[in-house]
């Protein structure tokens, strides 16, 4: 490392970014979709039309909020759908290798997902790279929001670490939310297309935007000082 460099942190993104299962997500939506007769979204349209909170998103398709009720339901039927994809997803390609690489260069990284944390951390171990994280934390409370207060106890969680601060961080993720949680700490954000929004979205974001992980590691490097 150059002399007065500080090393870059990476907080990895889930689900669309590490975990290829943009396919799973697309099956899952439209099953919950169906809960209030509204026509299945291709994966173009899922993009164009994707959103956080949530019932946001459902909102732009039914024209007024779901009521707690709707949300409700669709929330567990989109939940179990995915469960039941979500086996056959791989991690997405290189995402391995770039998780090794990373950590045998000495740096450090985590993973932050609005999965519900109790799911995530068996899932994540699983798929064998568990140890490559200092810390997996995934969404404690009700799904459907944003990850910028998840993004701030996170970093609190990691102060102690190393000295891993926001200002030495880039979060890496596919979602236009994970670019709002990263400026809410402080922190850098590199987006990845390969997940649940179309590249327009994700420029509208106003960070870099890539079509590799391998690419967002790279440019992450670039932002060391």
């Amino acid at each position: 490392m150059t002399p007065g460099k500080t090393r870059t942190h990476l907080v990895w993104d889930w689900n669309g970014t590490l975990l290829d299962d943009i396919h799973a997500v697309i099956h899952a939506t439209n099953a919950a979709f169906a809960e209030v007769e509204l026509a299945p979204l291709t994966l173009e349209q899922y993009r164009e039309m994707y959103c956080v909170p949530i019932p946001r998103f459902y909102e732009r398709l039914l024209g007024r909020l779901p009521t707690e009720a709707e949300w409700e339901r669709m929330d567990d039927i989109f939940h179990r759908y995915y469960a039941e994809r979500r086996v056959a997803c791989g991690l997405t390609a290189g995402a391995e290798d770039l998780l090794a690489q990373w950590k045998l260069a000495g740096h450090s990284q985590s993973l932050l997902s609005m999965y519900g944390h109790e799911h995530l951390v068996p899932v994540v171990r699983g798929y064998g790279i568990e140890s490559h994280f200092v810390r997996v934390d995934g969404r404690t409370g009700p799904s459907g929001g944003s990850k910028a207060l998840h993004m701030e106890r996170h970093f609190e969680a990691l102060a102690g670490v190393g000295g891993i601060s926001p200002e030495n961080s880039v979060v890496i993720g596919d979602a236009v939310d994970d670019a709002v949680a990263a400026a809410h700490v402080g922190a850098r954000a590199v987006l990845y297309t390969g997940g649940s929004h179309s590249r327009s979205s994700l420029l509208a974001a106003g960070v870099p935007v890539v079509d590799s992980l391998g690419e967002a590691v790279a440019l992450a490097e670039t932002f060391s000082a």
